[in-house]
């Protein structure tokens, strides 16, 4: 699997475990890391990884900052991206086969690398459970085409949704 992945200055150790982890399990990875030495901006980090998992260069995307947040709200505005923050396998599970989350957003100073790998492991691995699921994302889609997603039918058309 293609993986593009990037991180702030406090994901940037999490990265280079990670990215070692995944090559010698057999993904591309691509690496967006911050300068090695000093602070830098996340948005700067999540909007390359995001542009490649939506144009589809990659696959999926992981990103990595303290909270997981502020990744996951930089990567959520472009367009096609279901950025997750996420905390446990359970969560990991759930924004994949619910939600079809496209990049895996992780906060460095919350987990421990064990468990992030884990996370990892558990993302990668899991599918998108389609159906009546299909129909929800469709509504998000909706969202960022500026329409009411109530106005979307009831009916899942799963062809408007990428189940990469």
């Amino acid at each position: 699997m293609k993986i593009h992945m990037g991180a702030d200055h406090r994901g940037a150790e999490v990265l280079v475990h990670l990215r070692d982890i995944l090559t010698d399990s057999g993904h591309e990875i691509t690496l967006v890391k911050p300068r090695e030495y000093g602070t830098c901006d996340y948005p700067d980090m999540a909007y390359p990884v995001a542009v490649e998992v939506a144009n589809g260069s990659a696959d999926r995307g992981i990103l990595i900052c303290g909270t997981g947040i502020g990744m996951s709200i930089a990567a959520n505005k472009v367009d096609g991206i279901r950025a997750a923050v996420v905390h446990d396998e359970i969560s990991a599970d759930m924004s994949r086969r619910h939600n079809n989350a496209n990049i895996l957003c992780l906060p460095a100073d919350l987990l421990g690398t064990s468990v992030v790998a884990k996370i990892v492991e558990t993302w990668l691995e899991t599918g998108f459970d389609g159906g009546r699921h299909s129909r929800r994302v469709n509504k998000v889609h909706a969202i960022e085409r500026g329409i009411d997603p109530a106005s979307i039918s009831d009916t899942p058309n799963e062809q408007d949704v990428s189940v990469a």
